[in-house]
């Protein structure tokens, strides 16, 4: 319920915003499937799944110029994530209750991330002039993502069924940062109103992940897990502008 506050909320601002500066405001709303994974600077730690997910939300861009304009918005970015394949075992997820029995964990064991993030984007939009019905466009930008929920599931040689759907929210951190680059078209159903689709790259570059366990390193010995793992993401925007 206080998501939906918080998104009508925004979604008032932008139209308060656009009765100001009626013409150069255009506003619309996303319902975008995505396939999302993680990567880590560990070559121990490799990705090993993908995560389909889906980006709702509202958005709003100003026309600066007559094809220039700034978009933003705010959305949801639900069943973010991806799995990563651990080489060595360890004691990982350090601030999450596991119970005793997942306190140590086997080499080759999978760890998988459910994430949900409230997403702000702020990216500049460049689009063509209008052949026919339709406007071509690239987008390039950067997303604030804001994590709002986090599970996770732990897979391998010995692990039990036990080991599903944990809250690790202490386990990831709170804010995601990602650049990123769109581009699609724009097809004309009425003057005003225009149906929007395209693909969109997104790169994380913060590291998404609370590192706090141990590896058993048979070579090292027991290490900090001391990884940096980050969200990539390639999206099929949908969406609808009026």
């Amino acid at each position: 319920m206080k998501k939906i506050v918080i998104a009508l909320f925004f979604f008032w601002g932008f139209q308060q915003l656009g009765l100001a500066q009626e013409g150069d405001l255009r506003f619309g709303f996303q319902l975008s499937p995505s396939f999302s994974w993680m990567n880590t600077n560990d070559t121990r730690i490799n990705r090993s799944g993908t995560n389909l997910g889906m980006k709702l939300g509202m958005l709003a861009e100003y026309y600066f110029r007559e094809n220039y304009a700034f978009s933003t918005g705010i959305g949801f970015a639900f069943n973010h994530g991806g799995t990563l394949l651990f080489e060595y075992g360890g004691s990982y997820w350090k601030n999450s209750n596991l119970g005793s029995s997942l306190d140590t964990l086997p080499d080759g064991v999978k760890l998988k991330y459910n994430l949900q993030f409230v997403e702000i984007p702020a990216t500049i939009k460049m689009r063509t002039r209008e052949f026919g019905y339709l406007r071509y466009f690239l987008e390039p930008g950067i997303t604030i993502g804001l994590r709002s929920q986090a599970r996770g599931s732990i897979t391998g040689r010995g692990i039990g069924d036990q080991a599903d759907k944990f809250d690790i929210r202490r386990d990831v951190n709170g804010l995601n940062l990602a650049w990123g680059m769109g581009g699609g078209v724009e097809y004309s159903l009425t003057e005003t109103t225009s149906l929007v689709a395209g693909l969109g790259f997104q790169v994380g570059f913060a590291d998404i992940t609370e590192d706090k366990g141990t590896v058993f390193d048979p070579d090292r010995g027991n290490q900090l897990e001391n990884s940096k793992g980050k969200v990539s993401a390639l999206t099929l925007k949908l969406g609808l502008m009026f």
